[in-house]
């Protein structure tokens, strides 16, 4: 008889189409081959509803409410007069604290994975001082906040900063409480223990996957472009804000100067949910906002480079990885490259001077380099999979308390 387990996600773990949806369907999945999976979760994008049986597949039992992502945020402002972090009453549900309270105690459930620090206030109580409790933060979430307060002026810049410092607070307490604090990358888990005060050994990281069966460059894939083009890509959700900063600068900053010497380039925003911000971009001769594609795949395979101009990141961007996988030169940042550890000029393009951007771009589309692309889909295979990675995240969930 399998194990049970406790689930907690702060949206459903379906599509695998972001970067946490992405993350969290593949603990799910593999999850599920060994465990008896009990999975409470959140929708926010009416889209997802459609998606329920798929993740019923995996789990015992499923319990799903709806979350108004604008009536949350009028819930959140209660975090300024009870001293919170305002991402803890933005997901407060009496309805799920129910249903997580009765699971637990009607099916003698002794762990608990939770994913995203947002989760963590449904099994903080002592009726679960019992069961081992393992944190899966992911990011650094609270110096994301940090990030974007740096960007912003006036009361969002004070809210912001505020939300940096409190919601800090709660990470630290929750790895007080939980038996096991989990992060993306290696270097996201040593910049974590820096912060802790006490309580460090229990920091450890479970990389990412890519799966390269299905992200692999030897697909016969329709070419989505002009053929009389040359092509960089951006993926990604593009009502993120990090991605929006990111294609924002890259256009305004550079692409005109790359267009001026190229005149057939054209730059390709591929993502769900364009920002008001990003659709504007088009009005800049060369650049397509795709919007919601069916796939990914034939975008990078048919691309000439892929780039990932990141300003504010944490942790590490699948999107990186999966162009690495689909054997493109992929063009990066020194915050999307964060994490990764693949050797620059090898496996990537490192840009680490803001102002190197046009003349790198220039002299790749001028002379494609096919050796990157090969070493790149290489590292990927090597550091980067799923099954590897799961089996370090069920070691740790088993680990006797």
């Amino acid at each position: 008889m399998k194990p049970k387990l406790l689930y907690l996600v702060h949206r459903i773990p379906y599509p695998p189409n972001k970067g946490d949806k992405i993350r969290s369907f593949h603990w799910l999945k593999g999850l599920s081959k060994d465990y008896e999976i009990y999975l409470g979760t959140f929708i926010d994008d009416e889209n997802d509803w459609q998606y329920i049986n798929e993740v019923k597949k995996y789990c015992k039992d499923v319990y799903i409410t709806g979350l108004n992502p604008a009536k949350a945020k009028l819930k959140s402002i209660s975090g300024l007069t009870a001293g919170q972090a305002l991402s803890l009453p933005y997901y407060k549900n009496k309805a799920l604290q129910s249903w997580v309270d009765k699971t637990v105690d009607q099916n003698n459930i002794e762990k608990i994975l939770v994913f995203s620090s947002s989760m963590a206030q449904f099994v903080e109580g002592p009726s679960f001082q019992n069961t081992r409790r393992i944190m899966d933060f992911v990011d650094i979430d609270s110096d994301k906040w940090q990030q974007y307060a740096e960007s912003k002026t006036g009361i969002m810049k004070w809210i912001y900063s505020r939300e940096a410092i409190k919601l800090l607070n709660y990470e630290k307490h929750v790895n007080e409480l939980f038996q096991a604090s989990l992060f993306v990358s290696s270097t996201e888990a040593d910049a974590f223990r820096e912060m802790m005060n006490s309580s460090k050994q229990k920091v450890d990281y479970v990389n990412n996957g890519v799966d390269t069966e299905i992200f692999n460059p030897a697909f016969d894939l329709e070419n989505p472009y002009d053929e009389q083009s040359t092509t960089l890509v951006f993926t990604g959700a593009m009502d993120y804000w990090a991605n929006v900063d990111a294609v924002v600068w890259f256009v305004n900053t550079h692409f005109p100067q790359i267009r001026s010497s190229n005149e057939n380039v054209q730059f390709y925003i591929v993502g769900s949910n364009p920002s008001k911000e990003v659709l504007e971009l088009q009005k800049t001769d060369g650049v397509i906002v795709t919007g919601k594609v069916p796939s990914m795949l034939p975008y990078l395979r048919h691309a000439d480079l892929a780039i990932a101009p990141m300003r504010i990141a944490r942790g590490i961007q699948n999107k990186v990885l999966e162009a690495m996988a689909m054997e493109k030169v992929t063009l990066v940042s020194p915050q999307a490259y964060e994490g990764i550890h693949a050797t620059p000029s090898k496996e990537l393009i490192l840009i680490q001077d803001d102002d190197k951007w046009v003349d790198v771009v220039n002299k790749l589309l001028t002379k494609k380099s096919l050796e990157i692309g090969n070493t790149a889909r290489c590292f990927v295979k090597r550091r980067y999979s799923w099954s590897a990675n799961i089996q370090k995240l069920k070691q740790i969930i088993n680990e006797s308390k």
